[in-house]
């Protein structure tokens, strides 16, 4: 069994280089990667936030092989 991690938004900031003020934006906006509430901390999944970052890539890749 794996067991995730729950990062908070600085966490996030870490893991991504975005600001963790983006990070509290997004889920107060209700966009990004999906986010809840761990007590009275906003936490996010670490597989939820990897599984954003391959959607991102995914979506928005160029180059590649001539």
């Amino acid at each position: 069994m794996v067991i995730d991690r729950f990062l908070q938004a600085k966490d996030c900031e870490e893991l991504t280089g975005i600001p963790a003020a983006t990070w509290r934006y997004w889920a107060w906006l209700g966009t990004g990667p999906e986010s809840f509430k761990l007590g009275h901390r906003r936490v996010w999944r670490e597989s939820v936030i990897m599984a954003w970052i391959a959607e991102q890539e995914a979506e928005t890749k160029t180059g590649g092989a001539a």
